[in-house]
């Protein structure tokens, strides 16, 4: 051998077994779907060429290969002039709830197990669950709901929000809905645009070991909402809510208990409108904090066929299997985990915070409800990580084979963490894609080797490059942005309220003249899985250079005395300079010393040009409801501009933290 230093070799955290990887789902459908055309020897790899190539007998084949209830159609796929006209399963027709009610489990096995932070276990069976959504159908068609209607939920997560949803997609309408914890000006900004017919509403709900009351905020949405028929208060705080609090002046409808409403309709025969495939099932949000929330109009077969690749293949989700996503009603979590239904599994729904009465309660719910996928947002593993608890020392994990963590870039750590202090024989799948598209661009192998820091694999069906600022692809090692540069079933139908289309086709096919940009910020590994380094519209440009904000969260985050970091760029002496705010841990102060360890830190483990210009010290740090920190926000505070729609975050008073600061000035 030469004198020259070889590159040390890439170790990965975990690779399936070969007895694993034969027993599941994506290989049983690749040797289904690639023999005899071809011998089967290319893994995903393989699948995944031919799905994209052939799009219309990949999407076929699933649908077929998945049991998908409905008339498939004469055409898999035609292309458009332009990617958003294509079209998928031309003339097909199916019903979405009907899919996900199907007679594949047993009717007396468990399709709903609902807990809180108090201990408390709910199980609804596939029985109940199936009589409660034909009783909940009839609520809505008496109140003048058919196809095409909004139905509205303002609730928490929990069963009565799942059988609502079921509902209004059996006979055609159109769901929608918020979390409870929404104020009453970030409600009506979203249902006000969509003018629903019937709105479901909680009483209130619990988070943290309190009780927050919403009747009177109800009073006001309603009043609010001029186009309601109907409403309906679930009892989460009261087995009698107080109607007479929820009436209000000028409030519009009729006002009910959904214990009232559903005994009235009880017995109610369930059935399913067959609807086309690209009837609209429900409408989305985005996060609004750069003005009104657009209403993204999702496909419902599109939907379908997108949670099924994903769940079924990617993620391996079978029939009896527990499914248990950490979300609420605001987020596409929410509605990416109601269509587990559809593989046959049991959806588990946690209402409450994620870390009370102990920073890992939830790992101690999947071990006590033998979950077998736990997902979780990438902020939640590193706030265990960092609480120096380890799931490992006190619970087996016989039945979980697979985590999943999305809402931002999972640390390298992170990953290790999973490995070392959870479980060493698991499936840790970082997933990326978004409210958009109600689904995934990049996620999980369940065949492949998982590396620390890297998304394993594009999406089956999915085009994905990393494109450079002139819309050409980027090999490997070099940041862009992410993009689909062809088309998928489950691009939006359309925006709520933009009939000429015009603002959908701005908000993804300007930027590279009519591929899908998606605005994060990625590169691909040597290995072929990809690094999101976050939001394309929040990356840092100093002196010309692109960074990611993302790095700089995983350096300086692992440091002991720092809870969590959001960086901006300031503008400054006509040059952008990095500014990091920091949240400290109990007991630590931002002194000389912490500071320099913090650049010392990036400049070591990044680059020179990570290192922040300003470091300065903030009690709270702003996310959405979704728990995503949000860094334009906090730019335009810091740069005197007023913050749009403040309703679509969390913790909205924590701006206040970064206005005037004499430091930036």
């Amino acid at each position: 051998m030469s004198g020259a230093e070889t590159t040390p070799a890439v170790v990965p955290l975990w690779r399936p077994s070969p007895e694993r990887v034969a027993a599941t789902q994506l290989e049983r459908f690749r040797h289904a779907v690639l023999q005899p055309s071809t011998d089967g020897a290319g893994g995903l790899a393989e699948l995944w060429r031919w799905s994209v190539d052939e799009p219309g007998r990949f999407w076929s084949a699933l649908w077929d290969w998945c049991g998908v209830i409905g008339t498939p159609g004469t055409e898999g796929y035609r292309p458009g002039a332009e990617l958003w006209e294509a079209r998928f399963c031309l003339g097909a027709e199916l019903n979405f709830a009907q899919n996900l009610l199907a007679d594949r489990p047993g009717a007396d096995e468990v399709a709903i197990i609902a807990g809180q932070e108090d201990g408390s276990r709910r199980r609804i069976t596939w029985r109940q669950l199936r009589a409660d959504v034909a009783a909940m159908a009839a609520v809505l068609t008496e109140a003048g709901v058919g196809p095409g209607d909004r139905v509205a939920a303002w609730m928490p997560h929990v069963p009565e929000t799942v059988v609502t949803f079921l509902a209004a997609a059996s006979i055609g309408a159109v769901f929608s809905s918020t979390s409870a914890d929404f104020g009453v000006d970030g409600v009506v900004d979203r249902f006000g645009q969509i003018e629903p017919t019937v709105l479901v509403a909680a009483d209130g709900y619990r988070y943290g070991g309190k009780a927050f009351d919403c009747l009177d905020r109800l009073a006001e949405i309603r009043a609010q909402l001029p186009s309601l028929t109907s409403t309906v208060v679930v009892g989460c705080l009261s087995d009698a809510p107080d109607l007479a609090r929820a009436e209000g002046p000028g409030t519009a409808g009729g006002l009910e208990r959904w214990s009232d409403a559903l005994a009235r309709h009880a017995g109610a025969e369930l059935t399913f409108r067959p609807l086309p495939f690209d009837h609209p099932l429900y409408i989305l949000y985005s996060s609004g904090t750069t003005g009104k929330p657009k209403c993204i109009v999702h496909r419902a077969g599109g939907v379908l066929l997108k949670h099924l690749s994903e769940q079924r293949l990617h993620c391996d989700i079978r029939a009896g299997d527990r499914v248990l996503y950490f979300t609420t009603c605001g987020w596409m979590m929410w509605n990416w985990l109601v269509s587990a239904l559809a593989c046959g599994a049991t959806i588990v729904l946690y209402d409450g915070n994620p870390g009370v009465p102990e920073p890992a309660a939830l790992f101690g719910v999947a071990e006590e409800l033998d979950v077998t996928l736990l997902g979780v947002s990438a902020k939640y593993i590193d706030s265990v990580l960092k609480s120096g608890t380890r799931p490992a020392d006190r619970w087996a994990y016989r039945s979980l084979r697979s985590i999943c963590s999305t809402g931002s870039p999972l640390s390298h750590e992170g990953f290790a963490w999973i490995y070392e202090a959870v479980k060493a024989d698991v499936h840790l799948a970082s997933i990326s894609g978004g409210t958009d598209l109600c689904g995934c661009l990049v996620l999980g192998d369940p065949t492949g080797p998982v590396y620390a820091g890297e998304i394993q694999t594009r999406g089956l069906g999915m085009a994905i490059e990393v494109l450079d600022d002139e819309g050409r692809p980027l090999g490997p090692d070099v940041k862009g942005e992410l993009a689909c540069t062809l088309p998928f079933p489950s691009m939006p139908l359309e925006f709520w309220g933009d009939p000429d289309g015009s603002r959908y086709r701005a908000a993804y096919f300007e930027r590279f003249g009519g591929v899908w940009a998606h605005g994060d910020y990625a590169s691909w590994t040597p290995r072929g899985g990809m690094i999101i380094y976050g939001r394309s519209d929040a990356t840092l440009n100093a002196s010309g250079v692109r960074i990611g904000t993302a790095e700089i969260y995983r350096v300086v985050e692992q440091l002991d005395e720092v809870a969590e970091a959001i960086a901006i760029g300031q503008q400054w002496e006509g040059d952008t300079r990095i500014v990091l705010f920091v949240r400290l841990g109990a007991g630590a102060v931002l002194d000389d010393d912490l500071r320099a360890r913090i650049r010392a830190d990036l400049r070591a483990k990044c680059s020179p040009r990570h290192v922040p210009a300003v470091i300065a010290e903030v009690p709270d740090i702003p996310r959405t409801r979704s728990g995503k920190i949000v860094e334009l926000a906090v730019t335009e505070v810091v740069h005197g501009r007023p913050v749009k729609n403040l309703e679509a975050l969390a913790n909205p008073e924590a701006l206040a933290h970064y206005a005037a600061r004499a430091e930036l000035a």
